[in-house]
């Protein structure tokens, strides 16, 4: 079993105690001139640089989670001691996951994958000798169809319909799930959109999205999600609040913080699982679920695979693939013609 390593992780020789998190874009001492900030950032040490590159704030915190669970578990307490692993320890680390934590391929393969990431870098800067990650075999998963649940029309009719229509709660759960359900947009895609991002486009209700990877996009959406959008921000009363969020929460956190944010992209998924459950969907569903639906749905009624991968915001057709559900077909399913 792993032992447990303390929360604070040293960087080691010549740096003060810290947990492993990113510096800032730049450090304070910029403001005494430009020869301090590049003797600050020269001392900050290579796996924070590493880190803070990562353009994504959620693949910052998951690489962040992951390599801490991959020093946890190994006793390792310094950048130092990381510096010093070997295949041996990549090869152990695999093992614990899989047998004693009994962890999912996807879970297992993401850990590696981040480890991996990091290991390059320290290789191309010289601090490394190789990535060891790429001794390793990574567990196998099913690249030909995804495990994501998808609702049936009739589940995803029912889902849109189910908050309430004249509350700012319900209009704005509408909302979401019309976007989600008929625009086909990731959990933190919907979290991040402002007001401003609703706008025409050759005559057409449209939406502005920023990608993964810092790529943007502007997709034409179905009416229906066009007049909820609107319902909800007369509702809501921020409709001409263009450069501020277009999902908000409707009460203060345990920080106090304003009404005027974003939505978590957690809360995108609480959102569905709450009406899942109203239309008696127990478990399994989730933000992704509406991801899947929608790609399903659209390649179902004759939409050609380049334009649902675009909506999409695939690079690969073969990633939208993953989601298309139209081969299980229960109705079909050979168990039912299997009476006595």
């Amino acid at each position: 079993m792993p032992i447990d390593a303390p929360k604070i992780l040293k960087h080691g020789a010549g740096h003060s105690e810290q947990a492993f998190s990113p510096p800032a874009v730049l450090p304070p001492s910029i403001a005494v001139g430009p020869v301090s900030a590049i003797q600050a950032l020269a001392e900050t040490p290579e796996e924070e640089i590493w880190l803070a590159k990562q353009k994504s704030k959620r693949t910052r915190r998951a690489y962040k989670q992951d390599v801490e669970h991959f020093m946890r578990t190994l006793c390792i307490r310094s950048y130092d001691d990381l510096r010093q692993v070997d295949h041996r320890a990549v090869i152990a680390w695999e093992r614990i996951m899989r047998d004693s934590e009994k962890a999912a391929s996807s879970t297992i393969r993401r850990r590696l994958a981040a480890l991996s990431s990091l290991m390059k870098h320290l290789v191309r800067h010289g601090h490394l000798g190789k990535n060891h990650v790429a001794e390793v075999e990574r567990p196998s998963i099913n690249r030909e169809q995804g495990t994501t649940l998808a609702f049936s029309k009739a589940q995803a009719n029912k889902l849109l319909n189910t908050p309430a229509p004249d509350t700012i709660e319900g209009l704005r759960d509408r909302a979401i799930l019309s976007v989600g359900l008929q625009v086909g947009f990731r959990r933190a895609e919907i979290a991040s959109l402002s007001v401003g991002d609703l706008h025409q486009n050759r005559g057409y209700d449209s939406l502005r999205v920023a990608r993964k990877g810092g790529r943007h996009d502007a997709l034409a959406i179905h009416p229906q999600t066009a007049q909820r959008l609107r319902a909800y921000l007369e509702k809501a009363g921020h409709r001409d609040d263009i450069d501020g969020p277009m999902f908000r929460p409707l009460k203060r956190n345990r920080k106090n913080q304003e009404f005027r944010r974003y939505m978590d992209p957690d809360a995108i998924d609480r959102v569905v699982r709450k009406y899942a459950r109203m239309i008696g969907l127990d478990r399994g569903y989730s933000a992704h679920s509406m991801r899947a639906t929608f790609i399903t749905t659209a390649l179902e009624n004759g939409a050609q695979l380049e334009d649902v991968q675009k909506a999409a915001g695939h690079r690969d057709p073969s990633t939208t693939k993953l989601y298309d559900r139209r081969g299980y077909n229960p109705e079909r399913a050979a168990s039912f013609f299997a009476t006595y």
